[in-house]
């Protein structure tokens, strides 16, 4: 594990420490993070500066100064991902995590990434998005061998625009990416930029899917459509971070979905703006409110908005069996089903029995019940006045007023104010209106009877 203190040192004496000659042909030091959670924003040591960006449960990668080129060091391992409290995934990922760190860099730099291989077969890195010479584009077998393991492979380009992208394999990419490999990439504009505004607070993740076994520790790989696990950033509610703002602040939060399918990301409480996309800043006539923004397969969504409404807002991807964890799929519905007569047969064999579903799903957040080892329950999360029953792509956007400027602590949860909970209704009930019946002796409805004639064929066989 890296600590705040260590892992800002090392960035700072990379950054800062004289390159001589004979260094040029030596690696960057290699920075490594195992911590789930969130990492504060990594203010620029060396180069233009900028406003760092803050890694939903991830973290940025240190860079040195070479010559003028920013230096990054890329492995590509196994790593061991906790997915949320009780829960740890065997991954493939980048520097000890899944996601990979985001990189950070301003509009003009140059970059240089060196990739060292540590997985069991080849591998490489597209840069998503960017615009780059065409052997630098990470596409094995097409503009690059791949790289063999224990081998590092340099690429090296200028950032050319600003925006936000990501990196993932182009190599066997359906099992790697299927284990959890792909980094978020943001290009800082190099000044004032006529489509991008500043903001008070920046966040970017990563939307993936699993399909982990219950009691198991590694992905199918070869799952299309089935997953079961939906994750931001590797990480499922309650295991996602909040994301803690203060009230007034203009919020930006970029979105990249490497998932099968899209996702409408919805938040509550505010309205937003698509701002950008990985092809770029949208400009300001092309925008319009929104509160769901449907993100496609490969996509980069950028979205802001002004944190004036205080409270905890729930934030999600609004498709309901997104928000769930360890969700099975061929689960019969046993809504109205009276279980009372055979849960007393199967209880006399299966003492532990339950009941499930014969009231809904809602009744699986409140019960104790056993589970496979290193499974998480479907509705886990609990909040301040009981199960939120979400899993998955669930987090909450916390908006305080008395919040500090760069202070992303968590504030705990809200206080409202008096009378402004929803509260039970104790007074009488309004009897609904219905139609008077008919008078006794009144006919009944008339019979209506209906024949269909089938037309003859013109040609008969």
């Amino acid at each position: 594990m890296l600590s705040r203190r260590t892992f800002l040192g090392s960035a700072l004496a990379m950054a800062s420490s004289p390159v001589a000659a004979a260094s040029l042909a030596r690696l960057p030091e290699l920075v490594e993070q195992t911590s789930a959670a969130t990492m504060p924003p990594l203010e620029p040591p060396t180069g233009r500066p900028y406003r760092p960006v803050v890694t939903l449960n991830g973290w940025t990668l240190p860079w040195r100064m070479n010559a003028g080129v920013k230096e990054f060091h890329l492995v590509a391992e196994p790593v061991v991902r906790e997915m949320a409290p009780g829960m740890k995934a065997h991954l493939w990922g980048y520097n000890g995590q899944s996601p990979g760190p985001t990189i950070e860099v301003v509009e003009g730099d140059r970059v240089r990434i060196f990739v060292t291989n540590r997985l069991p077969e080849h591998t490489s890195i597209h840069w998503h998005g960017q615009r780059l010479p065409n052997g630098m584009d990470g596409v094995s077998g097409l503009t690059q061998k791949a790289i063999p393991p224990g081998k590092t492979y340099v690429y090296e380009f200028a950032a050319r625009r600003p925006g936000t992208f990501m990196y993932h394999p182009h190599a066997d990419e359906m099992t790697q990416m299927a284990m959890g490999m792909m980094g978020g990439w943001v290009t800082h504009p190099k000044g004032r930029h006529p489509l991008i505004e500043e903001v008070d607070r920046d966040f970017i993740f990563l939307l993936n899917a699993y399909d982990i076994d219950p009691g198991s520790y590694t992905p199918r790989i070869s799952t299309m459509t089935e997953f079961n696990l939906w994750s931001w950033n590797s990480r499922v509610f309650p295991g996602i971070d909040t994301l803690n703002v203060r009230q007034g602040d203009r919020v930006r939060i970029r979105i990249g979905n490497l998932t099968m399918t899209n996702h409408p990301i919805h938040l509550h409480g505010h309205e937003f703006v698509v701002t950008g996309t990985d092809g770029g800043p949208v400009p300001p006539a092309a925008r319009w409110p929104e509160v769901s923004a449907d993100i496609a397969v490969g996509q980069m969504r950028q979205i802001e908005f002004i944190a004036d409404e205080e409270g905890d807002w729930a934030f999600h991807c609004h498709k309901s069996h997104h928000t769930m964890n360890a969700m099975g799929h061929d689960l019969p519905t046993m809504i109205g089903v009276d279980h009372r007569e055979v849960a007393k047969k199967i209880a006399r064999l299966v003492p532990d029995y339950m009941v499930m579903g014969e009231r809904g799903m809602a009744d699986m957040a409140e019960m104790s019940m056993p589970l496979p080892d290193n499974t998480l329950p479907m509705m886990g999360g609990k909040g301040p006045f009981g199960s939120l029953e979400m899993g998955g792509m669930f987090s909450v956007v916390k908006v305080r007023r008395d919040q500090r400027p760069g202070d992303y602590t968590d504030p705990g949860w809200y206080r409202h104010p008096p009378g402004t909970v929803a509260y039970e209704w104790t007074g009488a009930q309004v009897e609904p209106q219905r139609a008077a019946p008919p008078p006794e002796g009144a006919a009944g409805k008339p019979d209506i009877s209906m024949q269909v004639r089938k037309p003859a064929s013109r040609h008969p066989h």
